[in-house]
């Protein structure tokens, strides 16, 4: 017999029973279970890593921080611009990361209040679907409990995504978690894939001074945005330094010498070969689907996600998922409204499902990025005879006595009916903005009565009311 005998954990009996419980603590989960518990319903949440999941830990949270810290940087650097000097000007990369990490904790924090507010259990580790309305919990030291609920609501989230020929070794070819907390940083970075997170980044550290080149495959920067959008920020970023490639693809990365080198194909064919101290991977995300138990109890997938009905149950009854597992698209925001629908209907009530049409999405770069709606190019592609209106903010007195006088706003209407298509920014807080768009477009507001509320001068936002001017031919100051 040996010494050491393997100690195999059972499950022990489940302590109580819930009316729900949400696996997975993110802007999806978090928020589902406190609707949860303010409908009454007893509520527990299971949890592997922190409260909060990879949104306000190693995501949406801790990346603004990140960007607020290079654009503070930026700000000093043009201090002159101002009229004020200053002199010296250096970025500690070591504390502009540690604040950042600091801010994540912080927001952690307050999610563990939230949930002792709403008296929501909250369960430490790795969460597994059983049959029976079971979730099995395997905790850190591999003890396994297991606990009943009447109604299971899946909220894994998701990762960074690999892709196949080119594999994440966390020092040379990172993602976004290790792009958030390097030691040091580098003077040299390839970017792949220019999304929301690549664009980020890439503008984080060019404004500290890292040497950046993005490479697209596609043939525009921010690809699912409005084409002038797009065309703007590929100007933005040029006139930073950037050095950005479109239409170009990332063959291989040799990493076995002191440098990485990018070996990448351009669009005729041509090939080239990029040196640099860390390349980003940053092509999207993979979903957190396995080892959750979905083969287990029957959970019907397809293409990598949950397949649910407009209120997120699943085939199984009792099972619901919601978030980056779902379709739709993989925002914390989104997350966020699904969780409330699925509870309200869970309750009984009577939600209205969520509009994926009417979804906002932001950018936080600088400058930054926000849209909602049709662009352009989709709206001509559906029949629509449109009215196109754009204001540029080098025309507006708030943008100029600011010195952020890059970028436009961007409106679509309806010509027949005026109704509000789309809406696409580029600017200064524009990602403060473009609510007022999502609003309106949400109470089917028209283009004349854009026109006729009154916007408060002077204001970025005024740039909204001008934009609806210029598509109706009434635009004063242009």
């Amino acid at each position: 017999m040996p010494l050491f005998a393997p100690q195999i954990s059972k499950p022990t009996k489940q302590d109580m029973s819930y009316d729900l419980i949400v696996i997975g603590s993110g802007p999806g989960g978090y928020v589902a279970a406190i609707r949860a518990a303010q409908l009454g319903l007893k509520t527990a949440i299971v949890e592997k890593e922190n409260l909060g999941g990879v949104c306000l830990n190693w995501g949406c949270i801790p990346t603004k921080a990140l960007l607020k810290s290079a654009q503070v940087f930026e700000y000093i650097n043009h201090a002159a611009d101002y009229g004020i000097t200053t002199a010296g000007n250096k970025a500690d990369f070591g504390a502009v990361v540690k604040r950042s990490r600091s801010v994540a904790d912080s927001n952690s924090k307050g999610v563990q209040f939230l949930m002792k507010k709403n008296k929501i259990d909250v369960i430490e580790g790795a969460g597994k679907l059983k049959k029976g309305g079971k979730v099995e919990v395997k905790d850190a030291a591999g003890k396994i409990t297991e606990h009943a609920a009447k109604h299971i609501i899946l909220a894994t989230g998701a990762r960074s995504r690999e892709l196949p020929h080119i594999k994440q070794d966390g020092k040379k070819i990172i993602g976004y978690r290790e792009a958030m907390t390097l030691d040091k940083q580098p003077e040299s970075l390839v970017v792949m894939g220019s999304g929301a997170i690549g664009m980020e980044f890439a503008y984080f550290y060019a404004a500290l001074g890292t040497k950046v080149t993005v490479v697209e495959f596609l043939e525009n920067l921010l690809p699912r945005e409005d084409k002038d959008v797009s065309k703007e920020m590929e100007r933005v970023f040029r006139k930073k330094g950037i050095t950005v490639l479109t239409s170009t693809s990332v063959e291989s990365v040799d990493t076995k010498g002191k440098k990485a080198v990018v070996n990448i194909k351009k669009k005729d064919g041509s090939a080239d070969k990029i040196e640099c101290d860390v390349m980003l991977s940053a092509v999207g995300i993979a979903t957190n689907i396995e080892g959750i138990g979905l083969e287990d109890v029957g959970v019907k997938t397809e293409k990598g996600l949950v397949v649910v009905d407009d209120y997120y149950q699943t085939n199984v009854p009792g099972v619901y998922a919601i978030g980056d597992i779902v379709k739709g698209p993989a925002l914390a925001h989104v997350a966020s409204a699904e969780g409330i629908t699925c509870v309200e209907k869970i309750a009984g009530h009577h939600p209205e499902p969520v509009d994926y049409n009417n979804i906002p999405s932001c950018t936080y770069t600088s400058p930054e990025v926000a849209s909602v709606g049709l662009t352009e190019e989709q709206a001509k592609e559906k029949g629509y005879e449109i009215k196109v209106g754009k204001f540029p903010f080098s025309a507006s007195g708030k943008a100029k006595a600011s010195g952020h006088t890059e970028g436009f706003v961007k409106v679509i209407f309806d010509a027949k009916y005026g109704e509000w298509l789309g809406c696409h920014m580029v600017g200064a807080n524009v990602t403060e903005m473009i609510a007022e768009a999502v609003a309106a477009r949400k109470l089917e507001t028209t283009g004349h009565e854009i026109i006729k509320t009154v916007h408060p001068h002077p204001t970025m936002s005024e740039a909204i009311m001008e934009a609806a001017a210029a598509a109706y031919g009434e635009v004063i100051h242009l």
